[in-house]
């Protein structure tokens, strides 16, 4: 497993993956994820309120998201799922229209060629053909555009994924497969899901498989990046699997109780990825108490947006069709 930052907060260096990256973006990148923890958490608050018809916490999987989507150029595509929220956010989603399809006022939420990033997908792997069939049509095209497609390992038991990524294989798809895996696919834990560490199902589709710490916002930016660039210069495709863990429910109707103890938990809680990368940039002097808590204050801002934009939803007779 790739790791450039440990728990502690150390950084290691790995000549396969060489990373180039500023203070400026890593401070950028606490901010995001700190953001993006601050939404979920209002999100969730909203639901459980009766204000959302439903919620997928993203809660521990934000440096997965957050870290990744940094690797990809603004003109790239991606294809979530329905927890993508770190990746939303990046790529400009409004508080509204992130909100707009889980309080049943639209059937998409925002026009996905404007913001580069398609509609979340709620049915599982379906994205994954998506993202391939993009990406053939792109790779036609002669353009250097690269597709990212999220997922979480439950999907990987889909067999869209299985025909998503054979197809990649076979045409040497510029797409990069990005798994989050976050130990459980509703209730069932990833070992019995899968024999085999699920990085090595790329060996059978015939391209690079990697497993990087999803925890490691410097690993999963130095990962990407690498995959990205293979599909940019016409090397194909790539499997990421990011190791991280789900700290919440699987949505807002289940309760993780059932199935998963607290000390697995609170283990897993010990490795969150803003307290890890916190703890990088006080060793490196990156940040100080000022920065912090303006990060802290415009997260409470956004959530504040993102209350007030949920209450002004009304459902919707018509939805929009966008054409690209």
């Amino acid at each position: 497993m790739i790791q450039l930052l440990t728990p502690a907060g150390e950084r290691r260096e790995d000549d396969r993956f060489p990373l180039g990256v500023t203070p400026d973006e890593l401070r950028g990148i606490y901010r995001e994820m700190v953001a993006t923890r601050r939404v979920d958490a209002e999100a969730t608050a909203l639901q459980r309120q009766g204000e959302l018809g439903l919620w997928a916490p993203s809660l521990g999987q934000e440096a997965a998201q957050v870290a990744s989507v940094r690797a990809f150029a603004a003109g790239d595509m991606l294809f979530p799922s329905y927890r993508e929220h770190g990746v939303a956010l990046a790529r400009g989603v409004q508080p509204a229209e992130l909100l707009a399809v889980f309080r049943g006022a639209s059937h998409g939420g925002w026009n996905p060629f404007a913001r580069r990033l398609n509609t979340y997908t709620i049915v599982l792997a379906a994205q994954l053909l998506h993202a391939v069939g993009y990406a053939m049509g792109v790779q036609r095209d002669g353009a250097e555009e690269v597709v990212g497609v999220y997922f979480g390992d439950g999907s990987t038991s889909q067999g869209d994924a299985s025909e998503a990524m054979n197809w990649a294989g076979v045409v040497d798809a510029p797409v990069v497969f990005c798994c989050q895996n976050n130990q459980y696919a509703i209730s069932v834990p990833v070992a019995r899901q899968s024999p085999v560490p699920l990085y090595r199902r790329a060996d059978g589709f015939g391209f690079p498989g990697i497993r990087v710490d999803g925890n490691d916002v410097l690993a999963v930016l130095a990962v990407t990046r690498w995959a990205v660039e293979r599909a940019r210069a016409g090397e194909g495709p790539t499997l990421i699997e990011s190791f991280t863990y789900r700290m919440g429910p699987h949505t807002t109707s289940d309760d993780p109780r059932r199935y998963r103890d607290a000390e697995e938990v609170e283990r897993w809680r010990t490795l969150d990825p803003i307290e890890r990368l916190q703890r990088y940039l006080d060793a490196e002097r990156l940040a100080d108490e000022s920065f912090y808590a303006q990060a802290e204050a415009d997260a409470t801002e956004l959530a504040a947006a993102v209350r007030e934009a949920c209450l002004s939803l009304e459902p919707s007779g018509s939805f929009p069709v966008f054409a690209r």
